[in-house]
């Protein structure tokens, strides 16, 4: 199963450290649940004296509507500004504060309502440039800037992160994706209580400090991200293409238009529905007593009020695709064949057979490498994936064209292969193979506490967190018949988008090392790249080095490629920050 949010899928695909056996993958979780509604998943494993814990919202991109698209990853952010007890000097200023701010921002918005007036009559061509604000906005502007200011000397940074590393905890960070957003951190044994108060007090009293700025650091987070790097602006292009009418259209960063005008209102609303405890589930895996910690729960997180709203249930189905969907962009990038098909939900019953079809064509020794770069030698690198949202799903088959080669004939060459999988039933041998594979990398994801309690955080949020314990069950009953109907029923013109994606005229070869990786570890590289390339601290640089460094003979085979190549880039970045001070 591929998961989309590339923060956890690389932690999912550096937990997968080589083992002796595939033996089925299987845990022992105990679900408990308060008075309020919180559901908690315990797994007691005295590995070591740590216990890796968090708590996942049953909220993501899939949740919002135009407008306040990327709320919930903007979300994620507010919710490491601390509370009223930790994070500030004075909270009773802090508070006035930020009423003070809230009152200036409700004069900023009317002013650009009025400049979106000018832009709809074409008397100003940018919102977003400088001399296209109003002299008023600019006085509200410099008075909002007094303010932050202001605040700011009272503010006590990454409290959360502060009080954690003083006590011994480490690795606390969030991710949003379409269907989820989690929190998680690793703890000492003696840390529990801690932890519980910590966590249960950003969800009972959190102060979204800093709110209207810190729009302005999404902002530059999505520039990073989608806007500075070579395919980001066309893959969201490409999404919103794909999806006719579902919300998974929209980017899980939101819309550029829609992040600068975010309301604290709006927020508090937000964090009333969604962030309430009966649409939460906890997850604690690792050295402690249940009957400890079901005490400890009962405590601190029993506090919390269940929530008045009930969340509203995501409705808008996408529409049955009537034919095959084309995209075609030029930018600087190896000339690449991308083909996607509607897929399945996360708990569908055709779910496992896909994700062992697209395994069928993956990977070194998988179809698409043989056929069409050993074979036809028309590609340096093919694969494909299987990415189960909630609601709905994606099959991603791509192949990325070689020098020479035309990607027509690449196109031709993913289809041959495609209807081979129709036509001619797979050989027991094949199947099976591919299977242990599957089992294999499911019991290695088993190896530490850390990694099993992000699994159990992100089933959760797309709506089973027995997949950990299913998954084996489910591959071992698919047949070659089983993959050859779902072949046949999904990968069909009528439910795909192909995408083509040419070297921009003028633009420089891509980096043969950064062309050759998988396309899976390639995406990974290019996000990260972009982040390397905008930090000019290089102490958080080698800091990130040390990380890697250490982490580089326990990856996968295919991932080891990307991370070095990283490491490289990151040294370099490194030594030019260091060059430029000299």
């Amino acid at each position: 199963m591929r998961v989309r949010s590339v923060a956890i899928a690389t932690l999912l695909l550096l937990a997968s450290v080589p083992i002796g056996a595939a033996d089925k993958p299987e845990i022992a979780v105990l679900e408990y649940t308060l008075d309020n509604g919180m559901k908690w998943l315990l797994f007691p494993r005295a590995d070591a004296p740590t216990v890796a814990a968090g708590w996942v919202a049953r909220v993501g991109s899939v949740n919002e509507r135009p407008g306040i698209t990327g709320l919930s990853h903007f979300f994620e952010h507010m919710m490491f500004k601390g509370t009223r007890t930790l994070g500030t000097k004075d909270i009773t200023r802090d508070l006035a504060l930020i009423e003070e701010q809230e009152q200036v921002q409700a004069e900023m918005r009317a002013e650009r309502e009025a400049m979106r007036e000018r832009l709809r009559r074409g008397l100003i061509a940018d919102l977003t440039a400088p001399e296209s604000r109003s002299p008023r906005y600019r006085e509200l502007e410099a008075r909002f800037d007094a303010l932050v200011q202001e605040q700011r000397a009272l503010i006590l940074k990454d409290p959360m992160d502060e009080r954690y590393t003083k006590h011994g905890g480490e690795g606390l960070n969030a991710s949003t994706s379409e269907d989820w957003t989690i929190y998680f951190v690793r703890v000492p044994k003696n840390k529990l209580e801690l932890w519980a108060w910590l966590e249960s007090d950003r969800l009972a009293e959190p102060v979204f400090r800093e709110f209207y700025s810190e729009r302005d650091v999404v902002f530059e987070e999505r520039r990073l991200r989608t806007e500075s790097t070579p395919l980001g602006k066309y893959e969201e292009a490409l999404n919103s293409v794909f999806w006719e009418a579902h919300p998974y259209k929209w980017p899980v960063v939101g819309w550029a238009s829609d992040i600068p005008e975010y309301t604290l209102a709006q927020a508090k609303d937000y964090f009333a529905t969604y962030y309430a405890p009966n649409n939460l589930t906890g997850v604690m895996v690792g050295d402690f007593d249940v009957a400890e910690a079901k005490a400890l729960l009962t405590r601190y997180f029993g506090r919390l009020q269940k929530g008045a709203t009930t969340p509203p249930p995501v409705v808008t189905l996408e529409p049955k695709q009537l034919g095959e969907k084309r995209y075609s962009a030029s930018a600087e990038t190896s000339p690449t064949v991308r083909l996607l098909y509607h897929g399945v939900p996360f708990v569908h019953r055709d779910a496992a057979a896909l994700d062992l079809l697209t395994d069928v064509l993956s990977g070194r020794t998988g179809r698409l490498y043989k056929g069409l770069v050993e074979g036809r030698k028309v590609a340096n690198e093919a694969g494909a994936s299987s990415d189960f949202k909630k609601h709905a799903g994606v099959v991603e088959i791509e192949a990325v064209v070689k020098d020479g080669q035309e990607p027509a004939a690449v196109e031709k060459a993913l289809d041959e292969e495609i209807a081979r999988l129709k036509e001619q039933p797979m050989p027991a041998e094949e199947l099976q193979k591919v299977k242990n594979q599957a089992k294999a990398g499911a019991y290695r994801r088993l190896s530490s506490p850390f990694f099993i309690a992000i699994q159990l955080l992100v089933y959760e949020g797309l709506g089973d967190w027995r997949y950990i314990n299913s998954s084996a069950d489910a591959w071992d009953q698919v047949s070659a018949e089983d993959i050859q109907r779902v072949a046949r029923e999904y990968l069909v013109p009528e439910r795909r988008t192909v995408a083509v994606f040419l070297r921009k005229e003028g633009a420089a070869a891509e980096d043969p090392a950064l062309a050759a990786l998988p396309p899976q570890a390639k995406a990974m590289v290019q996000q990260s790249l972009a982040r390397v390339e905008a930090e000019t601290d290089a102490a958080k640089l080698r800091e990130g080095l040390g990380r890697m460094q250490a982490m580089k003979d326990q990856v996968p085979p295919e991932m080891k490629p990307g991370l070095l190549y990283l490491i490289g880039k990151i040294e370099a970045r490194i030594q030019a920050i260091e060059g430029e001070k000299k």
